[in-house]
């Protein structure tokens, strides 16, 4: 590249200028007979300093050009490599094809650079079309996968409603809760492929539905206790990742405490929304696990490359909170483990109409009847064909019928079926017990119910199909379903101490089944 040539015949000028002048004044300075040998030695001598001076100011003028070409040059390499690529790179990951996203951005002068854009473009967006293609895979694996545990668990419950033996009621509950956590898991990959994930509700989940429903989808729920005392529920379209999220929080506290350690669950209302604290008492987290836990469920973007082995629990639950909002954050326990604090926003708790929930909607849909009355009310146990059950401040007897819960009054009907078969005329109001059936009066026989006799009493209505097992069989059963629960073995065949085996069926469905406002 040449130099400008203004400063260049600028210098040859000056030196000869220069140089010719110190030149004659030595002539006239010299003696005659020096003259003729200065003449020659004074010109040689002149001609080569112009000549030096020229070619420095050319080299320096070339010097000069040469290093704003290359600032030139270092500007340009860094406005490509920090504008140019980022901007590539996104529109490539956003599904653009190499030549639209080359189109896009800003293009280099000079070929090499262009040829560095081409080429890396199109390595980005084969590497892009792979991975889509990998994760559809996935996704679609994923949810072929949720279909086939929701048709299990769908098949599992209807058996578990038409089987009768113990056994095979235990065995049931087992491969329920099993698949349930099958299910799990193709939610997590369905969330970290971004494929659908789980059920969409369209009315809000009761707070305490959605910490069962989380607590109902982990291996070791029987060491989770919950203390839950927030009257609210969580929107519909966020309850299912909600509870997918906390499942998973719960599942990594049951994993990393002690196999006899218990979790305890706490949801409290604060003014930002409902926090939810899961503290386990195994070991406290490093400071390296804690930052690395802390990232995973952080705000930035999901990175595949940074799961660590099998561990995808952490990573659910940051593309979960990400997803609707939540926060989650870690912090020492005070029962000598790690304490996880998942906050739900404000915009996802909904409050009830009322204080009041509709527990007896759901079981009037399943023909049941639930009673709760304290254990000291006096009533014998025997009377009873509830269960009781430990809870927080007392026990609470489960009864269990067959008729639904409704707040109208029962209407007095003037006859009631026998247990023969035949009818018994009450004439009047008739005394219920306290599965509201009626009941005979004591000292009254059939013969003084009905003096005209009985071949003249009213036909006897169909009979109604058998309405399950025995009290006996269904305590039994109860009793395995508690006995598999707790993880002990199986119950004596005649045991009696306990009723209700529809009990055992509405105590496992309330870890499923999720209770809705509205």
């Amino acid at each position: 590249m040449r130099p400008p040539l203004r400063p260049v015949v600028i210098a040859l000028l000056g030196s000869a200028v220069v140089t010719g002048a110190v030149w004659a004044a030595a002539l006239a300075e010299a003696p005659e007979s020096f003259r003729t040998p200065l003449v020659w030695g004074g010109g040689a001598a002149a001609l080569a300093l112009c000549a030096a001076v020229t070619a420095a100011v050319a080299h320096a003028g070339r010097y000069r050009v040469l290093r704003e070409r290359v600032q030139a040059h270092e500007r340009a390499v860094a406005r490509f490599v920090d504008t140019s690529v980022p901007r590539l790179v996104e529109r490539l990951r956003g599904g653009a094809s190499a030549e639209t996203a080359i189109a896009a951005v800003e293009r280099p002068d000079d070929a090499q650079t262009q040829r560095v854009m081409r080429t890396t473009a199109e390595e980005i967006a084969r590497s892009e079309a792979t991975k889509a293609a990998a994760m559809a895979a996935c996704a679609n694996a994923a949810g072929r996968m949720q279909a086939l545990s929701t048709s299990m668990l769908a098949s599992l419950r209807e058996m578990e409603h038409r089987h009768t033996d113990d056994d095979v009621f235990e065995d049931l509950l087992h491969l329920d809760h099993r698949t349930a956590q099958a299910g799990r898991l193709a939610d997590s990959i369905a969330v970290l492929t971004g494929a659908r994930s789980g059920r969409r509700w369209g009315k809000p989940i009761v707070m305490e539905s959605v910490l069962r429903g989380a607590m109902g989808r982990i291996g070791g729920y029987q060491r989770v206790r919950l203390h839950s005392a927030v009257g609210v529920a969580v929107a519909g379209h966020a309850a299912e990742g909600v509870m997918h999220a906390l499942a998973e929080l719960m599942d990594n506290a049951a994993n990393f405490s002690p196999p006899n350690a218990e979790v305890h669950v706490y949801a409290e209302e604060v003014p930002a929304g409902v926090v939810v604290t899961i503290e386990d008492s195994g070991l406290v987290m490093s400071e390296v696990a804690l930052r690395r836990a802390e990232r995973a469920v952080s705000s930035e973007a999901l990175d595949l490359t940074t799961l660590s082995g099998t561990r995808l629990g952490l990573a659910v639950v940051g593309v979960l909170a990400r997803k609707h909002g939540l926060s989650v954050s870690f912090r020492p326990s005070a029962r000598g483990g790690t304490g996880a604090l998942l906050m739900i926003p404000q915009e996802l708790v909904t409050r009830p109409k009322s204080d009041r929930i509709d527990d007896q909607d759901t079981a009037s849909r399943r023909g049941l009847t639930v009673k709760l009355r304290p254990s000291g009310d006096g009533a014998s146990s025997g009377a009873s064909s509830g269960a009781r059950l430990p809870v927080a401040g007392g026990t609470v007897a489960l009864a269990v019928g067959d008729a639904p819960v409704t707040d109208e009054p029962r209407p007095t009907a003037e006859h009631a079926p026998a247990r023969d078969g035949g009818v018994i005329e009450t004439g009047g109001v008739p005394q219920v017990n306290e599965a509201g059936l009626p009941k005979r009066r004591r000292g009254r026989t059939l013969a003084k119910a009905h003096p005209e006799g009985l071949g003249q009493q009213r036909p006897a209505p169909a009979p109604t199909p058998a309405r399950g097992p025995s009290a006996a069989e269904s305590g039994t059963r109860f009793l395995a379903f508690r006995q598999a629960a707790l993880g002990q073995g199986r119950p004596p065949k005649n045991d009696e101490t306990t009723a209700g085996g529809t009990t055992a069926r509405l105590f496992y469905t309330s870890l499923s089944y999720p209770r809705t406002f509205g």
